[in-house]
């Protein structure tokens, strides 16, 4: 695909909606919906398809959903559908442990990602360490990263770049950015180090794209998209809108558009009941800057004990939750119901 003439600089797509797709849906992607997908991301040429729990490897819990396969399973899956595309596997240290890393390591995976809060990226330096030891690709991406400014952002993925880190870069996690906070950081990030910089980018308010090429006109070389945006609350930068719009602006992807809309349409028919949209509640969780996979046990929290979703959002923002505490989210619906009677 060729929108436009002239020089090129490529870009490398990340395609997650295999593991971030799962939050919607809580988690129960069978075996041929993984492989038919898969199968046609593989046939557009996307170069990394992510496929796991939404919270990631060793992340199946009651506490965020139990998924309806195990992590082998879901592996060994889609490793079988990727003849070309790389099988890419996220983990959250603390869900998930060493042990996972070699087990997908085992099952093929080619690129492992590592997510810490903005503020913690010691916590990935061991298992870096260990990825590193393996010479695996491993990349290291900051979540909630809103809660940072760009100088802090930059020194953590500096050291996360010394600790091995192949690539380094940031989640908006909450959907909370416009285009001139992207500008910022990813700029402060790719002066700071000499490794690929991420952007993935959630669409609460609106601007996953626009998010998504502000990221890559500042320099990021690895754009996360999910077809027809399946994600986690009101979904991610959408696949299928994000790559000719970066292929119009003159970066390259080496994708096929008519193949790719192709796996759109079967992800948007065997993956979900509807593609994710914009509603008041993942607008309100942009704005509040709360993780967007909260979004389906506050609404079941808050119905249960009668309070408003919106003022549940805005309080779990003005306490800084972050993902990995939903038991907050029982906290705050008690107070609030408790603040009314």
């Amino acid at each position: 695909m060729n929108l436009t003439e002239g020089p090129r600089r490529r870009v490398v797509i990340h395609d997650p909606t295999l593991r971030d797709g799962h939050h919607a849906v809580r988690h129960v992607l069978d075996r041929e919906q993984l492989s038919r997908y898969a199968a046609a991301a593989d046939a557009a040429g996307v170069p990394v398809v992510e496929v796991g729990h939404g919270n990631g490897l060793g992340a199946s819990s009651l506490q965020v959903g139990r998924a309806a396969l195990s992590d082998d399973e879901m592996l060994t899956v889609v490793r079988e559908a990727l003849p070309n595309s790389k099988m890419g596997v996220f983990m959250l240290p603390g869900w998930g442990t060493a042990r996972d890393l070699s087990r997908a390591l085992d099952h093929g995976a080619d690129v492992v990602r590592l997510g810490t809060h903005c503020t913690e990226g010691d916590l990935a330096e061991r298992h870096l360490g260990l990825l590193r030891d393996a010479g695996a690709e491993a990349q290291c991406l900051l979540l909630m990263s809103h809660m940072a400014d760009a100088g802090r952002l930059a020194e953590e993925c500096r050291r996360l770049a010394g600790f091995g880190a192949t690539a380094v870069g940031i989640f908006d996690s909450s959907g909370h950015y416009l285009p001139p906070d992207v500008t910022e950081r990813v700029s402060a990030i790719v002066a700071a180090v000499d490794v690929p910089v991420i952007f993935h980018g959630h669409n609460n308010l609106g601007m996953a794209v626009a998010n998504s090429v502000a990221a890559a006109q500042a320099g990021a070389g690895i754009i996360d998209a999910c077809a027809r945006g399946f994600g986690a609350g009101a979904g991610n930068t959408q696949l299928e809108v994000v790559v000719p719009v970066l292929e119009r602006m003159g970066f390259e992807t080496g994708i096929d558009l008519y193949a790719l809309l192709d796996a759109a349409e079967l992800a948007e028919r065997e993956l979900m009941e509807a593609p994710p949209a914009i509603d008041s509640v993942s607008l309100v969780s942009g704005l509040a800057g709360v993780f967007s996979g909260f979004k389906s046990r506050v609404l079941d929290i808050a119905g249960r004990e009668g309070v408003d979703p919106r003022d549940v959002f805005f309080e779990l923002g003005r306490r800084q939750a972050v993902a990995g505490q939903e038991d907050l989210i029982v906290d705050v619906a008690l107070g609030l119901r408790g603040a009314r009677t």
